[in-house]
């Protein structure tokens, strides 16, 4: 990938490569667009600071990640039943190093069968049939000028019916109430709505979007989703927003964290009411 060439499209390219932002002058990703409406000084230091230091979770999250994709860094299983000692240690520090995964085996086996399970699982099954992992989106938003990039974990070709694209997520509890708990949490209808924008933007495609979530506890059950017309509204407006926000940011050099001034703010209304029921009555 030549950088000063890039035009909107889609790419093959490593992980790292998509992290690092492969696009001159900077882009904005369905992740940062998240953060920057937190705050723009979050956005800021997270863009200038880098990834994070991997968990053991955020490690496991994705060996299990690249054993259901078929695609990304290589999962070493270590011949030791616990990191305790020593030499364990060099050679978990020494996989990391090579730029692969160690897992213990006990680890090691709960991600092949979290595989197992989803492949077991019909619709799953069916979306991860054919296609290609890992495929970096970037476009160009036409409102705001800004570039735009997103890293699709399942592209399959387009069919009769459309494209539907597939994102997984591991997570301890796929049960329906959980997972609306944790699209508003996590901002997902962001995301479905900033990869269905950029499917739009490179293949002219109104895709659909599907999660598959998959507990990474025993029996590893999984619970395939799609997000409701308004909800990806309400995404595609938290979008629009960080758009304009990282805009005016890059245009002015300055990323603002939270007021600088003293706000007063009321009880939350479920807590507001149920101190009044509670108290007052």
């Amino acid at each position: 990938m030549n950088n000063p060439d890039i035009v909107p499209g889609i790419y093959d390219i490593p992980a790292e490569q998509y992290h690092a932002d492969p696009v001159p002058g900077g882009s904005l990703s369905s992740t940062g667009a998240r953060t920057l409406l937190k705050a723009p000084a979050k956005f800021a230091h997270d863009r200038d600071a880098g990834p994070p230091p991997q968990t053991d979770a955020m490690e496991f999250g994705t060996a299990a990640h690249a054993i259901v994709l078929g695609d990304g860094p290589n999962i070493v299983c270590v011949d030791y039943d616990s990191w305790r000692s020593k030499p364990a240690q060099a050679e978990r520090a020494e996989i990391r190093a090579a730029g692969a995964v160690p897992l213990l085996p006990a680890e090691y086996d709960r991600a092949h069968a979290m595989a197992a399970a989803v492949r077991r699982h019909p619709r799953a099954a069916e979306l991860l049939a054919v296609g290609e992992a890992e495929q970096t989106f970037i476009w160009r938003d036409e409102a705001t000028g800004v570039w735009c990039r997103s890293r699709v974990d399942w592209l399959p070709p387009l069919g009769p019916d459309g494209l539907t694209i597939a994102d997984y997520k591991t997570c301890s509890d796929a049960s329906d109430e959980a997972i609306q708990q944790a699209v508003y949490r996590w901002a997902y209808h962001q995301q479905a709505d900033w990869y269905q924008a950029g499917a739009l933007e490179v293949l002219r495609v109104e895709a659909k979007f599907e999660f598959i979530f998959q507990e990474k506890d025993a029996p590893y059950l999984v619970n395939t989703v799609q997000l409701p017309l308004d909800a990806l509204q309400l995404g595609a407006a938290r979008n629009r927003r960080a758009r304009e926000v990282y805009a005016e940011c890059t245009r002015t050099g300055e990323w603002p964290g939270y007021s600088e001034t003293t706000r007063y703010l009321s009880l939350p209304p479920w807590a507001a009411d149920r101190d009044a029921r509670e108290y007052l009555s």
